[in-house]
């Protein structure tokens, strides 16, 4: 699959092609109807008016400026909101590297961590600047996993280095790789590093917080397709949590709402490693969840506990979820919309099904249809998405899982997440019960031999 990206980046290259992302007044990308109305222009106007190239314009008109420094000088400003611990920060002997993937992120988390009074972390230095070519890397995608942070790890063992934060080339994406007491190394999912800054920002807001604010005035969101570990945290410590469609245009467009509706937002993400901390951006950053981090790491360090340790008690306190996602090739549109449609019309028309093998649903939700079993009139809270299939199952043994297609590429995914009561601890059950159901789902939904389905495994 990466392959097949950077033979795409390449040919995208050679044609001059390239994408952007759009953003709106609010200072989140844009969602509907904004996103058709912009395109709907731009088809009527694609040739350029008479005499609008002309480059002498960028010298001479008084319109032109390069806001750079000032942008930069004051999103580190703001970033001093979320430093919770700036003398522990000073005084850590804890090291980090960062690698930035041959991308633009360097620069801006060396003055990150000098805002939070950290030392710089050691950059890689083969991967420091930005290279269209990516030329030590297979695929310039952390979400990858060891086989891509290499330079980083071999560099963090050269440099008694505990912990690697990797963002991805434009920066907006955050890796982080621990190593471990056995001497291995863990690259933590999307997952649970949300848990970890779940109880991370939350815990800073107790700590900071005035005895009268409100808990019940704090939010924090996740995508339909990540984990649901906020929400177990949000139950059991008292503030909101809110789903969203998958994609962060979604999230920060329903910050904004929540913002100017008087609510605190601490925290968002999605499972693709993308995460916001607070709301200075109304996006994902990866700049600021790395040095964010870094702080937790270096707290956690005063306590005698690393990252993963905090996990398992994360886990402990709130109740395991273990999470599994994947995808089948189908490149057969009318093969896809089949899959969907029996889904939809199971044993009769619009019926959906009630077992999955032997697990019984609980509930199910529909994106594409509008509809939510969960809902007392059915109908579903969020915005209705007809351009794309996607369908949730809750299962009645705590499993949650979700079947959607790609926006961009041939694929079914499938994002599947047994979310346990605290008292159920069993990891190696739970892991269990998880790959069962995944099977149980893949064989009566999905049936990949009778349509013809490839898998590819994440």
């Amino acid at each position: 699959d990466c392959k097949e990206k950077s033979n795409q980046a390449e040919d995208n290259r050679d044609i001059g092609f390239f994408l952007c992302q759009v953003y709106w007044e609010n200072g989140a990308q844009i969602t509907s109807p904004h996103d058709k109305e912009i395109l709907k222009c731009i088809e009527e106007c694609v040739e350029p008016w008479n005499g609008s190239w002309n480059e002498n314009l960028v010298d001479t008109s008084p319109l032109t400026r390069d806001p750079l420094q000032e942008i930069c000088a004051s999103y580190m400003e703001d970033l001093k909101k979320i430093c919770y611990h700036r003398e522990l920060n000073r005084q850590t002997s804890l090291r980090f590297v960062h690698t930035s993937f041959h991308g633009v992120g360097h620069d801006y988390v060396q003055l990150a961590f000098q805002a939070f009074g950290f030392q710089p972390p050691i950059p890689v230095p083969e991967q420091k600047d930005p290279d269209p070519d990516f030329s030590t890397v297979k695929c310039p995608n952390p979400e990858e996993g060891e086989s891509v942070l290499e330079l980083s790890l071999r560099l963090a063992e050269k440099e008694s280095a505990r912990l690697v934060v990797a963002t991805d080339p434009d920066a907006d994406r955050l890796a982080v790789a621990e190593l471990q007491v056995n001497g291995h190394w863990k690259v933590f999912t999307g997952n649970e590093l949300a848990a970890l800054f779940g109880w991370w920002m939350f815990a800073c807001w107790k700590e900071t917080s005035p005895k009268e604010a409100d808990v019940k005035n704090v939010h924090m969101l996740a995508t339909t397709v990540s984990s649901k570990i906020l929400k177990a945290i949000a139950q059991k410590e008292g503030f909101h949590f809110e789903e969203t469609l998958p994609g962060f245009k979604w999230i920060g467009s329903r910050v904004k709402d929540l913002l100017d509706h008087g609510k605190e937002v601490l925290f968002a993400f999605e499972e693709s490693i993308g995460f916001m901390c607070g709301t200075s951006v109304l996006d994902k950053d990866g700049v600021s969840a790395a040095v964010v981090i870094a702080e937790m790491a270096t707290y956690l360090e005063t306590k005698s506990l690393t990252l993963a340790q905090k996990l398992t008690e994360i886990y402990g306190m709130y109740g395991y979820h273990i999470s599994k996602t994947s995808y089948f090739l189908c490149y057969d549109p009318p093969t896809i919309k089949r899959i969907f449609e029996k889904l939809r019309n199971f044993d009769s028309p619009s019926t959906y099904p009630r077992f999955c093998g032997c697990y019984g649903i609980l509930h199910i939700r529909d994106v594409t249809t509008g509809y939510d079993s969960s809902q007392l009139n059915k109908k579903l809270l969020l915005p209705v998405s007809k351009n794309s299939q996607m369908i949730t199952f809750t299962f009645q043994n705590g499993c949650v899982a979700t079947l959607r297609t790609s926006g961009t590429e041939p694929k079914i995914k499938y994002y599947a997440e047994m979310c346990a009561p605290p008292e159920q601890s069993d990891k190696a059950v739970l892991e269990e019960d998880l790959r069962q159901l995944i099977e149980a789902l893949i064989a009566n939904f999905l049936e990949p031999r009778k349509n013809g389905l490839v898998w590819r495994s994440v």
